[in-house]
C-alpha cells in the first residue's frame, strides 16, 4: 500500500486555529502534521526550521511568516523591519525548496483597527505581504492568499480587535487551506 502524501504546516496562530479542520478534510488524502507551537517571526523560523523539518520526506509545506513580524514592541519599533523580513524570508524559502516539496506561501492574514494586544498596524500586513509575493513569484512558489480571502469578510470571521479567528472562521480558512494543499498533491 502507498503512504499517504506528508503535509507540513508552519506558521503561527491562526495556523494553530486552522490546522484542525485542514487535517479533518484531508484526512485518507495526506498525513499533515504542523510544527510543535507558534512559529513567530522568521527569525525563529531561521533558528528551528532544521527541527522542523526533522529527518522525513515532505511532499508538500504550506507556510507562513509576518503576523509577529510587524508586531510592534515596546518601543515602538516593528520587531523585525520589513527588509530584514524579506532577507530572512528569502533564506527562509531557499531552505524550504532544498527539501524538494511542493511549497504553498499563506499570505499573512489582515489585522483588525483598534487596540491590540500586542499592538500592529493594519496598514504594515499588506506591505509585508507585497515583500512576500515577490519573493514567492522569483521562486515560483504557489500562493494562498488567505489575506485576499478573510478581508471582505473580516467581521463575520474575525474576533473583535484581535487578529485571531472565531472557531466558524478558523473552519473556513481551514477549507481554504485544505483545498490549496489538495491542488498541490495533485500536482
Amino acid at each position: 500500500m502507498a503512504r499517504e502524501p506528508r503535509v507540513l504546516l508552519i506558521g503561527d496562530s491562526i495556523s494553530i486555529g486552522y490546522t484542525p479542520g485542514a487535517s479533518k478534510l484531508l484526512a485518507g488524502k495526506a498525513d499533515v502534521q504542523r510544527i510543535p507551537g507558534n512559529g513567530g517571526p522568521t527569525t525563529n523560523g531561521l533558528k528551528n526550521l532544521a527541527e522542523w523539518l526533522g529527518g522525513g520526506r515532505w511532499d508538500v509545506i504550506h507556510f507562513n511568516w509576518g503576523l509577529h513580524d510587524l508586531k510592534l514592541m515596546d518601543d515602538g519599533q516593528i520587531q523585525v523591519p520589513l527588509e530584514e523580513y524579506e532577507k530572512n524570508l528569502a533564506e527562509l524559502v531557499a531552505r524550504l525548496k532544498a527539501t524538494g516539496a511542493r511549497l504553498i506561501w499563506c499570505s499573512t492574514t489582515p489585522v483588525p483597527a483598534g487596540k491590540l494586544n500586542p499592538p500592529r498596524r493594519p496598514e504594515d500586513v499588506p506591505r509585508y505581504n507585497q515583500a512576500a509575493a515577490r519573493i514567492m513569484r522569483a521562486n515560483g512558489i504557489a500562493v494562498n492568499d488567505l489575506y485576499a480571502f478573510a478581508l471582505p469578510r473580516l467581521d463575520q470571521i474575525q474576533r473583535p480587535e484581535n487578529v485571531h479567528f472565531t472557531d466558524a472562521g478558523s473552519e473556513q480558512l481551514a477549507e481554504v487551506v485544505a483545498a490549496a494543499i489538495f491542488e498541490a498533491l495533485g500536482r
